[in-house]
């Protein structure tokens, strides 16, 4: 009997700490909270702002709904979510914007003719399988869209395989608080 008691108290007591910290992140979230753990941006805690989109800010955003972005999903490159499709969101900084000159070439992705670092298009992904490919090798960035692009990744899913994106697809600007 005794240990039953034990473990009663030792279910009690992981039921409470579990919804404690369940409210916790469902508080922090709603403070403006998020949470990066991919390395697509420097995994750490961001905070929603107020900040306009502009170039080199970071941001949260629903990818665009297309085929390719369907089938990322399916191969794992984007987990679930609450986006269109349920497509989880995207953490990535702001590459290019309104009249930037983008060439993409197996080299990798220019901006105004300034090469992005780690920005070189993989062949196929770590299952073997041809990664998509953006069909435009050089346009220029409209006014209602911007290229998000990993400045720390070779092997982040971005715009070098999907082009850029609406303005309207960004959720918030995000500020890192702490990263690693």
């Amino acid at each position: 009997m005794k240990l039953k008691s034990i473990l009663r108290k030792i279910t009690v007591v992981t039921a409470i700490t579990a919804l404690s910290v369940t409210a916790l992140g469902l508080l922090f979230h709603a403070a403006g909270g998020r949470v990066n753990t991919t390395r697509s941006i420097p995994v750490g805690l961001y905070w929603a702002s107020g900040k306009p989109v502009e170039k080199g800010a970071y941001v949260l955003l629903c990818p665009p709904r297309m085929v390719m972005i369907a089938e990322a999903k399916r191969r794992g490159y984007l987990a679930t979510g609450f986006c269109p499709g349920k497509v989880g969101y995207m953490m990535k900084r702001i590459s290019a914007a309104k009249d930037d000159l983008v060439a993409i070439t197996d080299a990798g992705v220019t901006v105004n003719g300034a090469l992005l670092p780690h920005s070189a298009p993989m062949a196929t992904d770590k299952s073997g399988r041809p990664m998509p490919r953006y069909q435009h090798a050089k346009f220029t960035v409209s006014d209602n869209e911007v290229l998000v692009m990993s400045d720390v990744s070779a092997k982040s899913f971005d715009g070098r395989y999907f082009g850029p994106v609406l303005r309207s697809q960004i959720q918030t600007v995000i500020v890192p608080v702490i990263t690693w």
